[in-house]
């Protein structure tokens, strides 16, 4: 009876280990998802920031050709 006990305990133990292999390999898995997430958002932000500094660039190449043309017309009495 007590070798059928210990038998029986070993078998849930055994279960136990398995089950619990399984959840730390699924856990192994989304946390290398989660990494790779992270990975992709930093890549967004770091593109979205780039397109910004192209947008304050062309920003100020704009602001510079409205003072040249700005100056052109006070020049020539056009305004």
């Amino acid at each position: 009876m007590v070798d059928t006990i210990e038998n029986l305990m070993l078998e849930h133990l055994k279960r136990f280990q398995t089950t619990q292999d399984q959840i730390l390999r699924e856990l192994q898995l989304v946390t290398q998802r989660l990494g790779h997430l992270e990975t992709a958002v930093a890549r967004l932000g770091r593109d979205q920031s780039s397109t910004y500094e192209e947008q304050i660039l062309d920003r100020h190449a704009t602001d510079k050709l409205r003072e040249r043309v700005d100056r052109i017309e006070r020049r020539l009495e056009l305004s």
